[in-house]
């Protein structure tokens, strides 16, 4: 199967990738059959020097169907060489620990607040298992 990939070149922590089609079954730096483009990552993205792309080969390979990895096809969507594609799921590990703990926080004191309101009798009933669940887990530590 045909890709359209970045093939990664540059040094020690200064990348600079080449946007290719290659077969998928080979190397991510190994051969390939054609350079079509490449991709600075460090300089900024309003610079026209960030991304070079041969337009006209790669309308070419995905009629001949290579199939463009996520990050290429953003870039080539970026670049009106195909649509745009959507957004992937973005979990919770993306977003920096300590903004995760804020936020957890605020979710925290919202579920917290219907329980205040509750009658007391059920929360002593909540507050149960919790106390019997260390002990049940403290006896199968010792079994093992």
């Amino acid at each position: 199967m045909l890709k359209l990939r970045l093939s990664r070149g540059g040094t020690k922590k200064r990348p600079v990738y080449k946007v290719v089609v290659a077969d998928s079954r080979f190397a991510r730096d190994g051969r390939f059959i054609e350079k079509v483009g490449f991709f600075n990552p460090l300089l900024p993205k309003e610079k026209k020097e960030r991304i070079g792309l041969e337009a006209e080969r790669i309308k070419y390979w995905l009629g001949q169907g290579a199939q463009p990895t996520t990050r290429v096809a953003r870039i080539l969507g970026e670049n009106e060489l195909m649509p745009m594609p959507a957004n992937g799921n973005n979990p919770q590990k993306a977003i920096p620990k300590k903004d995760r703990k804020k936020e957890g926080s605020e979710d925290v004191k919202k579920e917290e607040a219907p329980k205040a309101e509750a009658p007391k009798t059920e929360a002593k009933k909540e507050e149960a298992p919790k106390a019997e669940a260390p002990k049940a887990e403290a006896k199968k530590e010792e079994k093992k």
